[in-house]
């Protein structure tokens, strides 16, 4: 089953990017006519919400679609097999975890002392299941290698969530939202199960009368539960990692105001953590399939890609979010979530420490070393814990913001050693330098331009052309590599692209 690896990649991060977008079209409409103290609350419901299922319902899937990358090109017997042991454990685990956290409402509500919060708890339940069911396809069609689809999903999915939250938040508010939440993962998985049933399987059957019908594969569940516990729990460490600071600011600060002025700085902070994202879809299986043959040369050489692709791009992303961060916050929300600027500046540098740990994690549980990013998260929720403690009573929400990039930084150091420890791989500091050289070049000029809502989005657009162009002069970019964007715009197969993310070696 052969792959145009480039033009799968550019789907996928449309797909990601216009996913996010609808995210941002979705916080900004419901930032609005809602107001700080609404949103708040909505942001306090969906968060918990959806970490639950993030965290503990991908587990099994992310096993499957790891497990599945190993066998889909000669085996589909196999990949049947895999999928129906994933599909009585997710089965299993989802409608445990639902039933516990119907019944956690009124203890969660306590906590975070409020008592309202506990019927909008208790609907929030069936985001669970909903989500649980379409993220499992998404897996699946990921371990597939079938990465257009996966996009087209995603793209859906995204119109779905416009359609079903907005709307109903329009109309009832805070458990509109919570109803559209429900409702648009549910449509995704609809689609995606007649997807499957009519497509799908039976490519995979057609392929199985290719076998010998004597060939009856086994495949331990034991060994998708070994994998998918330690991912469950770095999915945990990572959402609390990336979510706790917003409830510390309301356990302490008791404000929803506030709680919904630094939800603001979260969401649109974290703009290049979400974009990125579509890199831990293609990392997974690919190192999970090169750790699997034994070729240490291709693990490294798609590290390698990936890390340079990071630090290039993210760097002028984080520094222009960080100086233009108050016009952002009032394109999106307007003028009453402006207060977060100088939380969301600091911040930014933290998410884009976060994106490179977060990115890496994915690498390391696709060779199969879940116990590394899994450990290192569990020591960064004890660290941020500690810090949002004592700066968020000193600062309020700019010490959060601190407290987070403090944080980020050390586990994405600890990242770093252990990547090059287990791969030899490591940002090249020629890259590094010339990257760093560029970004201060690019605040000093940034902090010299007009900030207005309009006028930033001109500065923004300018000043990154100007960054590539340096790098371009100092020998950091090359005519190859803008040779490999053009050929993605095209839509043109490039093998040179293909060779590079997918370590496939070159043809004679």
């Amino acid at each position: 089953m052969t792959k145009n690896i480039a033009k799968s990649a550019l789907w996928v991060t449309v797909s990601e990017v216009f996913f996010n977008l609808s995210g941002f079209i979705i916080h900004s409409a419901l930032g609005r006519f809602m107001g700080p103290s609404d949103y708040g609350t909505y942001g306090l419901i969906i968060t918990l919400t959806t970490t639950v299922i993030i965290l503990i319902g991908n587990g099994i899937p992310t096993a499957m679609a790891k497990y599945i990358s190993e066998f889909f090109e000669n085996d589909a017997k196999m990949v049947l097999v895999i999928k129906k042991q994933a599909v009585i454990a997710q089965t299993i685990l989802i409608s445990v975890i639902t039933l516990i956290f119907y019944f956690s409402a009124n203890y969660i509500s306590m906590i975070l002392g409020d008592m309202r919060l506990v019927p909008l708890f208790q609907l929030s339940t069936l985001i669970i299941p909903a989500f649980a069911l379409a993220s499992f396809y998404f897996s699946y069609y990921t371990g597939l290698h079938r990465f257009n689809m996966q996009a087209t999903l995603k793209t859906v999915r995204s119109v779905f969530r416009i359609l079903f939250v907005v709307s109903l938040a329009y109309f009832f508010s805070v458990k509109g939202a919570v109803i559209g939440y429900v409702l648009a993962p549910f449509s995704v998985f609809m689609v995606a199960y007649a997807i499957d049933k009519f497509k799908m399987r039976k490519e995979l059957e057609a392929q199985v009368k290719t076998q010998p019908k004597n060939y009856l594969p086994k495949f331990e569940i034991k060994k998708l539960l070994n994998y998918a516990w330690q991912i469950i729990f770095f999915f945990l460490a990572y959402e609390l990692l990336i979510s706790i600071d917003l409830y510390m600011v309301k356990g302490i600060s008791h404000d929803s105001r506030l709680t919904g002025i630094y939800n603001a700085v979260l969401t649109v902070g974290r703009i290049p953590y979400y974009i990125f994202y579509a890199m831990t879809i293609f990392l997974l299986p690919m190192i999970s399939r090169s750790t699997a043959e034994k070729n240490h040369k291709k693990t490294g050489e798609i590290l390698n890609q990936s890390l340079r692709i990071m630090l290039l791009l993210l760097v002028p992303m984080i520094i222009l979010m960080s100086v233009f961060s108050e016009p952002i916050l009032f394109d999106f929300y307007g003028k009453k979530y402006i207060s977060g600027a100088n939380s969301m500046s600091i911040l930014e540098y933290g998410v884009g420490f976060l994106t490179i740990f977060y990115v890496l994690s994915f690498a390391m549980n696709g060779a199969g070393k879940t116990k590394i990013p899994m450990w290192i998260s569990i020591f960064g929720v004890a660290l941020n814990v500690v810090l949002n403690y004592f700066l968020i009573k000193k600062f309020s929400i700019i010490g959060s913001a601190i407290a987070t990039s403090i944080t980020s930084f050390v586990i994405t150091i600890l990242m770093l050693y252990f990547l090059y420890r287990e791969f030899g791989t490591f940002i090249k500091l020629k890259s590094f330098w010339k990257a760093f050289l560029g970004g201060i070049l690019l605040y000093f000029l940034a902090i010299h331009c007009s900030q207005g809502p309009i006028i930033s989005i001109f500065w923004s657009l300018t000043l990154f052309a100007f960054y590539l162009i340096f790098l371009y002069a100092i020998g950091e970019l090359s005519m190859n590599d803008i040779a490999y964007a053009k050929d993605l715009i095209k839509r043109k197969k490039n093998k040179k692209m293909e060779e590079a993310f997918s370590g496939n070696e070159p043809e004679a």
